[in-house]
């Protein structure tokens, strides 16, 4: 029948199967290029933020230490595209995908050419990969690779091309992608192998990260360097002939050297940034702490020198805490010589409770300055027994000396024992210390005050290095309380703070505390404790030398020092002011070095005194002339009362009660000539035991010196006395009667040389552990 239709015809006959042909292969084209990739779901991650590895920095933005992601890689944080350097970005481009801005997700040009090169060579050699399809690829599960799976990425990569901007698929590709050693995303990977922000990275260095991310694990830069560097120099070369890098730039990139780093996610301020991972109060990418880096390094620095000078001492550890008194920002925190140390080093002395020794010595004296005394205020540095639930407390002195008449000034400078638990005593005792360290943010003190008794003053609870330290800031602001904080966001939102202490008192404090004279007795002229400037400094040693602290202050900055071994082993004879005190000045000057120092103005309400420390009295124009005082800063309305020629004898030596009889005839009588007993305050008749008084009982307990078993023995009425007991053994050591206590009922008699009267009093002694 074809030869009844003209030519014409047949030709138009002819072409209308290729027509349909075409239109059927265009609509499918369609079809499959703007409508099928909307059947399949892109990958879930894609469309979920991703896991990032939080970052702790110091407050200038140094890194400290970058945690593993919940995928266990070390995550960047996520940058849009303008964040990230250009030179990174050309050279990604020039390394993966140079059609990116041209193609709609799926080069098709790229896979035409691939396919040929791969036809003439037998084998794939070539890929057509885009940007799009690897960013599909690296977002989805773990699923076998075959051609089914390249077409779905295929779709999924052409409907991301439809629904998102070329700039963010670039931007998350780069957020993304590995480049190895378990590096995810550019930022990650440019402060891993160059330790340096993305924004400072050159072209030869661009260049080398957009190398990995084809192969991670062949072209590992640590394992294969070559080959790394082969292709580096391949895709810097794409980066000339593409325009995006001019000659003088491609001679000085292919010229510059790769320097690695060997990046373990940071480790520096290890304690404070595992003291942050344990609280509830980090949150976000990024924390940012309040650590000031060049301060934290060189306090390590000072630790590890110090320490290495006390080997032989056997002084293993030590921790510092240097807190900002404006602003409770905690600037160094150092837990140990060597977090990696084998001598304890993971644990935190900055936090483990220790005994702190006499550092508690100045919240004592602050209640007493509180109630009406004042640094003239006198207290006998005299033997003492306290009756407690377990028997007699008995304080004594470091250097088991007794000091006599003592003002609080000089009692607190040479921080000494006795005189302090008996200041405790009459500042409303160890239920009010208890609860003004409590007010100070102290939170360890867990059991009934009882169970400190008076103790406490010197030291007989555990507290923390940081809150002690915190403590002490309170004192610098002057009585005024708040929190520390490691955390810049907590400082910057404004914390709230109270008054604790009064101010004047912490003023009185402060002003003793930096008085070197006041601890001339103890110490010396010339300690670790003296500072060319002003700087409140306090020391404290634990029973055996297992722990030694010293705390310091200016209004500018607190500081707190720990020295010991974390086995709780002694130290070989190391105290506060030859070991801790140590580090605290070194410290101390560096800060002076770098901000400078200032003093705290003198409250308006404290006048100038001049009063004799022997008795306390105060000296005034017509006092006798006497051979020792001094001045003392003194609230107006407190003075003492004015010294009379009552107070001294012809010689001018003051005259004390009958109390310090004993202790002028001892060897520990630093005055000498300075002091007499006043006679017409002595009467010799009759003979009265203070201690023991009748019928007392007497726990011996472990915890206690000696076991508690050592009794001073005191009368009130006279001195030249002679002690006896059948079954106790009772000895004179020098400075007062001891008696050597045994389980049992004891009789014990006082003989007065002089009169020939007697006294006996009658005791009961209970072993160690029998309940009462």
């Amino acid at each position: 029948m074809m030869r009844f239709f003209s030519a014409s015809r047949r030709r138009r006959l002819l072409r209308r199967p290729l027509l349909w042909v075409s239109a059927t292969v265009v609509i499918v084209a369609a079809l499959v290029w703007w409508v099928l990739p909307w059947v399949v779901a892109l990958p879930d991650s894609l469309q979920n933020p991703r896991p990032v590895s939080v970052k702790f920095v110091t407050e200038d933005g140094l890194p400290l230490r970058l945690l593993l992601d919940s995928d266990g890689q070390w995550s960047g944080p996520e940058l849009a595209l303008d964040e990230m350097p250009r030179a990174l970005v050309d050279a990604t481009l020039a390394a993966e995908d140079q059609r990116f801005f041209d193609h709609g997700g799926v080069d098709l040009i790229a896979i035409v050419r691939a396919a040929k090169d791969n036809a003439f060579a037998g084998r794939i050699v070539s890929g057509a990969s885009t940007v799009h399809q690897q960013l599909v690829k690296i977002s989805s599960p773990r699923r076998e690779r075959n051609l089914i799976t390249k077409f779905v990425e295929a779709l999924q990569a052409r409907q991301l091309a439809m629904r998102l901007p070329k700039e963010t698929v670039l931007a998350q590709y780069l957020n993304r992608v590995s480049y190895g050693n378990l590096f995810v995303g550019c930022a990650a990977a440019c402060q891993g192998y160059f330790s340096k922000p993305l924004a400072d990275l050159t072209a030869a260095e661009a260049a080398f990260l957009a190398a990995l991310p084809q192969a991670p694990g062949r072209l590992n830069p640590y394992r294969n360097p070559e080959a790394v560097h082969e292709r580096q120099q391949d895709i810097l070369r794409r980066m000339r002939s593409l325009g995006w890098l001019d000659n003088e730039d491609f001679k000085i990139a292919r010229a510059q050297p790769i320097v690695l780093q060997r990046f373990v996610g940071g480790f520096d301020a290890p304690h404070a940034v595992d003291w942050l991972r344990r609280s509830d109060k980090v949150s976000g990418e990024e924390i940012r702490t309040t650590l000031d880096s060049r301060l934290q390094s060189e306090i390590e620095r000072m630790v590890s020198r110090r320490l290495a000078s006390l080997v032989d001492h056997h002084a293993t550890q030590a921790a510092v805490v240097v807190i900002e008194n404006a602003t409770g920002k905690v600037r160094a925190w150092v837990g140990s010589r060597d977090f990696f140390s084998d001598q304890g080093g993971q644990i935190d002395g900055a936090w483990t409770p220790r005994s702190p020794g006499s550092a508690l010595k100045p919240f004592t004296y602050a209640l007493a300055f509180e109630r009406g005394d004042t640094a003239a205020t006198m207290v006998p540095d005299l033997p003492i027994e306290f009756p407690t639930p377990t028997g007699i407390y008995r304080p004594e002195n470091y250097d088991l000396r007794f000091f006599g008449p003592m003002t609080y000034r000089s009692a607190l400078g040479n921080s000494l024992n006795v005189a302090a638990v008996r200041v405790l005593d009459r500042a409303g005792g160890e239920e009010a210390l208890k609860t003004r360290l409590e007010d100070l943010g102290l939170t360890t003190l867990a059991e009934p005050a009882a169970h400190y008794g008076l103790g406490l003053t010197i030291g007989n609870a555990p507290v923390r290095l940081v809150e002690l330290t915190n403590a002490y800031a309170t004192l610098a602001r002057l009585g005024r309380w708040k929190p520390w904080t490691l955390l810049a966001s907590a400082a910057e939102s404004g914390t709230e703070d109270r008054q604790v202490i009064d101010p004047s008192a912490a003023w009185m404090i402060a002003d003793i505390l930096s008085d070197n004279q006041a601890r001339e007795l103890t110490f010396g002229r010339r300690s670790p404790l003296r500072f060319d400037f002003s700087v409140a400094v306090k020391t404290g040693t634990s029973s055996e030398y297992r722990d030694n602290w010293t705390l310091g202050y200016t209004p500018e900055f607190s500081v707190g020092v720990w020295m010991g071994n974390f086995d709780r082993t002694p130290m070989n004879r190391i105290s506060g002011v030859t070991g801790a005190a140590t580090i605290l000045h070194e410290i101390m000057v560096y800060l002076h070095d770098l901000h400078g120092a200032t003093w705290f103005t003198r409250p308006d309400q404290m006048v100038l005194a001049r009063i004799d420390p022997r008795t306390g009295h105060r000296l005034t124009h017509q006092s006798p002339p006497s051979r020792l005082s001094r001045e003392e800063y003194l609230p107006q309305g407190r003075l003492p009362t004015p010294a009379t020629r009552a107070d001294y004898d012809s010689s001018g030596r003051a005259l004390l009660g009958p109390e310090f009889a004993e202790w002028i005839r001892s060897r520990d009588n630093w005055l000498g000539d300075l002091v007499a007993i006043d006679e017409s305050r002595s009467p010799h008749a009759g003979l009265e035991i203070v201690n023991p008084i009748p019928g007392t009982t007497i726990q011996l307990d472990p915890d206690l010196p000696n076991g508690g078993s050592r009794l001073i023995l005191q009368t009130r009425s006279s001195d030249d006395v002679s002690w006896s007991s059948d079954t106790l053994e009772i000895e004179h050591d020098g400075r007062a009667w001891i008696a050597h206590l045994a389980a049992g009922h004891h009789r014990l008699t006082v003989l007065d040389i002089q009169t020939g009267a007697r006294a006996t009093t009658e005791i009961t002694v209970l072993p160690d552990g029998t309940e009462r």
